[in-house]
This record gives C-alpha cells, sequence and structure tokens, in this order.
C-alpha cells in the first residue's frame, strides 16, 4: 500500500549536522521499523551499525534486483527493453556476479597507486581555484567557487567529459536527486543524461582517448554494451563529482563550527587525513539510505522481514551508533573514525573512495589554512531547492 508522502522522508530528515533524533530513537528501541520512503511506499529501515554491515554485506540474502511486479508508485511504465537499457553498466543496482564483471574492468583505475599519481594534478587544480578566489576578492561563495569546480574538473578529466558540459551535467544531476519533483519528471531527467552519455560513447568508440571511457574501449570493447559504457559513465560522473561537492562544502562549514577542530587541522597537516575520515562519518553526506530487496523471509534485530520486501539501510544511523563509536554525536578529529560506513560496505563499497579520499585531504588542508593566504571569516545562509534546503548551502568568504 502506498501513502501520501510526507517530505523529506523520516530516514533523511536532519537537524543541521546531526540525523533527525527519530534515528536514535528507532536505533535505540527496535533497531528496523517501517517507514515510509520518500514516494510513499513502506520500507523496513535498518539504523544500527552492525545491521547496516550485515545487509550490505549479503547480497544473497538483500539483493540490488526488484522482485516481480515491483513498481516505484508514481512512475510511468516502462518496457523491459528501457528498464534493462536504464539498469545497464550501474553498478549501483547490480548482483554479483554481473557486478564484478564489470567493477573488475575499472578497478585498476581506481586503486591507491593510480590516485598518487594523479595527486600533482589534483594539487594543481586545488591551488588553481583558491588563487582564482583570492584574485576576485570578497565574497568568494565556497561551494560554487570551490567545492564543486575541483570535483567537476578531475572527474571530467578522469572520464573524458568535455568540461564546459558542466553547467548541464550538474544541473541535471541537482534535479535528478531532489525528491520533491515527481518521480516521472525525474526519470526522464536520466533519459536525458544516458543521451548525453551515449554521444560521449560514440565519440569515444571512434576516437578512444587516454581516459577510463577510452581504457574501457580499447581494452573491453567487444565485452561491453553501449548501454553498458553509458551506464558506467553516467554512475561515474554523477557519484564522481556531487557527493565529494558535497563532503568538501560541509565538511569545511563543520570545521568553522567548531574551531578547537579547525586549529587543531591548521596546526598539524598529519592530521588532515584522520580529520577527513572523521568527518566522512559524522557528516554521512549519502543521506538518502543505501536500498534492497529482501529474496527471501530474513530477521534483523529480532525483527522478522518477509522475501520481496524493500530494506533501507541507513548509513547515518549506523555511523551514529554508540556501539560501534564511543560519544557518536562528538566531531572528533583526532579518532580517524576506522570502520565507518561512508562509503558503504561489502561488494558495492565505493569504487571512487580512494579518489573522493585524495580530494578532500588535498582540497581540505589549504582551506584550513586559509587564512594564512588571506584573511577571511564565515557567514552561512541556507539556499533552498524545492521542498528542501540543499545541504551544502552557501558558504561567503570575506
Amino acid at each position: 500500500m502506498t501513502e501520501a508522502p510526507v517530505l523529506p522522508p523520516l530516514h533523511m530528515r536532519r537537524n543541521a549536522f546531526d540525523p533527525t533524533s527519530d534515528l536514535r530513537e528507532i536505533r535505540e528501541a527496535d533497531g528496523v521499523r517501517q517507514v515510509l520512503s520518500a514516494l510513499g511506499n513502506p520500507v523496513y529501515l535498518i539504523t544500527r551499525h552492525e545491521d547496516v554491515k550485515a545487509v550490505l554485506g549479503d547480497h544473497e540474502r538483500f539483493s540490488n534486483s526488484r522482485p516481480p511486479g515491483f513498481t516505484l508508485p508514481g512512475a510511468p511504465a516502462m518496457s523491459e527493453e528501457e528498464l534493462a537499457s536504464a539498469r545497464a553498466g550501474n553498478l549501483l543496482g547490480l548482483d554479483p556476479p554481473e557486478h564484478q564483471r564489470l567493477r573488475r574492468m575499472l578497478t585498476a583505475e581506481f586503486t591507491i597507486r593510480r590516485m598518487k599519481r594523479l595527486e600533482p594534478r589534483i594539487v594543481e587544480i586545488v591551488d588553481a581555484q583558491l588563487d582564482a578566489m583570492a584574485a576576485a576578492g570578497p565574497p568568494s561563495d565556497l561551494v560554487a567557487d570551490f567545492a564543486l569546480p575541483i570535483p567537476s574538473l578531475v572527474i571530467c578529466e578522469l572520464l573524458g567529459v568535455p568540461y564546459e558540459d558542466r553547467d548541464d551535467f550538474q544541473h541535471r544531476s541537482t534535479l535528478q536527486l531532489d525528491l520533491s519533483l515527481p518521480i516521472a519528471e525525474r526519470l526522464a531527467l536520466q533519459r536525458q543524461s544516458r543521451e548525453y552519455m551515449r554521444g560521449l560513447v560514440a565519440r569515444a568508440r571512434q576516437d578512444p582517448g587516454e581516459d577510463i571511457l577510452g581504457m574501457l574501449i580499447r581494452d573491453h570493447g567487444t565485452e561491453l554494451s553501449d548501454d553498458e559504457l553509458v551506464g558506467i559513465a553516467g554512475l561515474l560522473l554523477l557519484a564522481g563529482h556531487e557527493t565529494t561537492s558535497n563532503m568538501l562544502g560541509l565538511g569545511v562549514l563543520a570545521l568553522l563550527r567548531h574551531p578547537d577542530q579547525l586549529a587543531a587541522v591548521r596546526d598539524n597537516p598529519d592530521a588532515v587525513a584522520p580529520a577527513v575520515e572523521e568527518l566522512l562519518r559524522w557528516l554521512s553526506i549519502v543521506q538518502n539510505a543505501i536500498p534492497r530487496f529482501t529474496t527471501t523471509e530474513v530477521e534483523v534485530a529480532g525483527v522478522r522481514i518477509p522475501a520481496g520486501e524493500l530494506v533501507f539501510a541507513s548509513l547515518p544511523a549506523g555511523n551514529r551508533d554508540p556501539n560501534f563509536i564511543d560519544s557518536p554525536d562528538t566531531l572528533d578529529i583526532g579518532r580517524g573514525a576506522p570502520g565507518h560506513l561512508a562509503f558503504g560496505h561489502g561488494v558495492h563499497h565505493c569504487l571512487g573512495a580512494p579518489l573522493a579520499r585524495m580530494e578532500m585531504r588535498i582540497a581540505s588542508q589549504p582551506c584550513c589554512s586559509a587564512s594564512l593566504r588571506w584573511p577571511w571569516r564565515n557567514h552561512s545562509r541556507p539556499c533552498s531547492t524545492g521542498l528542501f534546503t540543499s545541504s551544502t548551502g552557501s558558504n561567503h568568504w570575506r
């Protein structure tokens, strides 16, 4: 049964940096509870750290594959051919062995060794953005002038996407993720994004470059369909800039709101890497819980869940679980937060995690020491997007 959705849904509500207290109440009481998704359909929400790990680590009982007859409430009818085309190459929506077949083709491009070779170029990009902000003078918007351009430039260069197209794909990405828009409108935007990527794939087929798309075509072109290349590239483009830009904007804002933590990072460059890990845990940028379908009747935290049900694994709730980490609501950059769930868990652990970590480490350090380059103070104002408030807001440096 589908009910009228209440936006934002419970699992995505926040109080400034903190997840809604409802998540804590569920975690402390049942651990699992039926709630409504953003579309109004009932889902089982998983909130405890160990249970979230168990769900995400068990692809046999908790699958990405929709059970027969399942449809998204409000979504227009799609043919089997169109559904297969939209699903192809989308690593987030595939189970092993198909997921592993595609992921293995990409793994070499996201190793720590490969990322280290990219480091000098990322340093150049970060320095160029900071210099441009300083040259332009106050005020500067931390999101528009820094947090968004850096990961966008990096992923465009990695994928072979023309940077001059960034305004279009960033606009589409923002709307695709806006849950206040009707599902039909968001699906139409996804189709537009796939058509854009289809053009890039066609050009890369004819003349593969020295980028990830070119590598996939040279090394695996006969194994991959155009639909799969479109799905892979589209996912990397969206995930490669949206989450990292939000982390950069909110991470700097969080440090500004915690001057003792900011001072600890500013005075000790070695503190930046553990600070990034703690910020990843504390902020949990991916607010929309990770969906899975039960393939059989399961029991989670003593709650029986029938087969064919939709389960949401909440990363923010898991990362704030006191059974996982002491004083979970406290931002403490000294602890490094090993074992957090910000990048997921199991076979779907974020492929681009090494890149995201490196971007955040390189970009955060000069931000924290920005007062050494020019005097500034922080202002933050909410930026409304539909029924929601943008998580990044607008931070003006003066």
